[in-house]
């Protein structure tokens, strides 16, 4: 085996369904505690809708819905402080965008679908005009069908199961999803001939999981490669049982596909069953916190990038770094999903005006281009993917950095039906 600032291209009505297929299961069901602010980062509640009573332009409210606390908690607070970057660039520092005062209020979904909903639901009822954020893939395909129902806007954030790519005309991707990830994947690998070849995916049960195994069969298995999967429950602590199911399988490659905070216990257990050493392992640079937790494994496997931190230099990224600097922050995974959309929050409330026109919003975010912190983006116009650079990565010493940049077009995902 053989393995190694802002403009729109145009503007087009939309042209995606309402709904697109069943919706998926919540993937996590943990407690969650809820928070709200009048900006960014910020406390105490804040109230408002797209006719606001700020300033003399009046005021449009996002409400910003991730995971503060669970799970993805640390994703979730990337993306927040990514996004309180990115609206102090896209509005010169006022919060301000054509004199209307772009509002923001936060809620902590603690990765639970239901929570996130009632949120959802909450902010609409008090004006909210754009919804934002979402770290897990469960809680995202549950938002999404609120978005059109209520007629607003619909910024995905980390969450990166492909179900959201077309899933209807008000929902919009504000990163990248797991086919950009098995793309990217592939392109590292190179060609191979699948004659006899075996992939396992190590992934957990729960939508971004089976999102994963569903790209890889799609992708990979597309090459004349055996697909099979091992999925751990979500909860599980003792991976011992998972990674050494991997083992018995004798794969080619093993595609790890995980989120949270046991991946520790999951490269550990992966070597110790000497996986690491007979396949090759390919798996996607995750948060700074995570990599000390390769150890020794570092070596030994093929990182994808979504973002490497510190190795872009736009001028979006630049901006980024500086506001971190001044914060006190360090920039990590998903901080550049939070700027994006920020920028297109800008993007869509300079279009729809202070009433936060829908339609308005939509038709101006449909084929946008613009700089962001990775490069450049397009919001793909018939599915609303966000189109934009992909990163092979490996470690030098103890920081991550790039080997190769893979252009979008390069990685784009199929348009969604």
């Amino acid at each position: 085996m053989t393995l190694p600032r802002p403009r729109r291209a145009s503007s087009r009505a939309s042209r995606l369904p309402h709904t697109r297929g069943p919706v998926l299961a919540a993937a996590v069901a943990l407690a969650a505690l809820a928070t709200a602010c009048s900006s960014p980062g910020g406390d105490g509640g804040s109230s408002g809708g797209g006719n606001g009573d700020g300033d003399e332009g009046g005021s449009v409210t996002v409400a910003l819905i991730t995971s503060t606390s669970g799970p993805l908690a640390s994703y979730g607070e990337q993306y927040l402080q990514g996004f309180e970057a990115g609206l102090d660039h896209a509005t010169d520092g006022t919060g301000e965008i054509d004199g209307i005062t772009i509002e923001v209020v936060r809620s902590d979904d603690g990765g639970e679908p239901d929570t996130a909903v009632s949120h959802a639901r909450q902010r609409i009822g008090e004006g909210a005009k754009i919804i934002a954020g979402t770290a897990s893939s469960g809680v995202a395909v549950q938002l999404a069908p609120l978005a059109v129902q209520n007629d607003v806007l619909f910024l995905s954030g980390p969450a990166a199961t492909d179900a959201m790519t077309g899933t209807n005309t008000h929902t919009f991707r504000t990163g990248r999803q797991t086919y950009q990830d098995v793309v990217t994947a592939k392109e590292i690998l190179g060609e191979t001939d699948g004659d006899g070849q075996k992939v396992v995916v190590l992934a957990q049960d729960n939508a971004f999981g089976q999102a994963n195994v569903a790209a890889v069969e799609g992708v990979l298995g597309g090459q004349g490669l055996e697909v099979t999967s091992v999925l751990a429950p979500p909860s599980a602590t003792d991976l011992t049982p998972s990674t050494a199911q991997v083992k018995a399988q004798d794969p080619d490659m093993v595609f790890v596909a995980w989120a949270g905070d046991t991946a520790q216990s999951m490269w550990t257990t992966l070597d110790q069953q000497g996986v690491l050493d007979t396949a090759t392992v390919v798996t996607g640079l995750d948060i700074r916190a995570s990599y000390p937790v390769f150890g020794d494994a570092r070596d030994k496997i093929t990182l994808l990038a979504h973002y490497v931190p510190g190795a872009t230099d736009t001028p979006e990224a630049q901006a980024m770094e500086a506001y971190f600097e001044d914060k006190g922050w360090e920039s990590d995974l998903f901080s550049p999903d939070g700027f994006n959309a920020a920028q297109m929050v800008a993007e869509a409330v300079r279009a729809g005006g202070a009433d936060a026109d829908t339609a308005a919003m939509i038709e101006a975010l449909e084929d946008f281009t613009f700089s962001g912190v990775k490069g450049e983006n397009t919001v793909r116009g018939s599915d609303h993917a966000l189109l934009q650079p992909m990163f092979q990565a490996e470690f030098d010493g103890d920081m991550p950095s790039v080997v190769r940049t893979l252009e979008p077009s390069l990685v784009a995902p199929p348009e969604a039906d």
